[in-house]
């Protein structure tokens, strides 16, 4: 096994205390969540890829920073979720003047744990469905679509959810009842408009 693989073979927690060692490991790190932080900032702002990729770079700028910080009863990935959390909010609020357009685009697999998660009928047509999905997603109110994102397409447990999100377990609970609520709510609307109009 040669090096570069015995440092993907670690837990978040072994690499990060071999990163207060050696600088040059946080690298592993940045592989290891490039993609996924990525995606969750476009997921929950609708930003486009070239600012995820500024909110990733203050994101994992920051991280380093306080990796002596770093809480090691918690879960890394819980952890490096919320300053991204925190970064991606503090960056639309510097944007708030300007308009946002969200475009919350989903994927078959987005699909089908939204589909599970949230009991969606089953009548619908996998199109029609994926587009009324994203357009409710786009709609919702951000503390909604935030829980919605986290436990069903970044499926994080509640416990993930609350030390991400710095709310008790079952605010989270009532938060992700009432998203759904509001979600079931939005797709009869929208299946009722359909069947009017088509």
């Amino acid at each position: 096994m040669n090096e570069s693989q015995a440092y993907l073979n670690k837990t978040d927690e072994e690499l990060v205390i071999l990163i207060l060692k050696e600088k040059e490991v946080y690298r592993y790190l940045i592989q290891r969540y490039g993609g996924k932080l990525k995606r969750y900032i476009i997921r929950l702002s609708g930003v486009s890829q070239e600012d995820a990729e500024d909110i990733l770079q203050e994101v994992f700028i920051k991280t380093y920073r306080k990796l002596n910080d770093f809480d090691r009863k918690l879960k890394f990935s819980s952890w490096v979720y919320r300053i991204t959390y925190n970064e991606t909010v503090t960056y639309l609020r510097k944007r708030s003047r300007k308009p946002r357009t969200f475009n919350f685009e989903i994927n078959a697999f987005m699909l089908d744990a939204l589909k599970a998660g949230l009991d969606i009928e089953k009548d619908y047509d996998r199109k029609n469905l994926s587009e009324n999905v994203s357009k409710i997603m786009n709609e919702l109110g951000g503390k909604y679509k935030e829980v919605l994102v986290l436990r069903y397409i970044e499926d994080k447990d509640y416990e993930e959810i609350s030390d991400i999100l710095k709310k008790p377990i079952g605010t989270v609970a009532t938060l992700l009842k009432r998203a759904k609520e509001q979600f079931k709510k939005e797709m009869e609307k929208n299946n009722y408009l359909l069947r009017e109009y088509v």
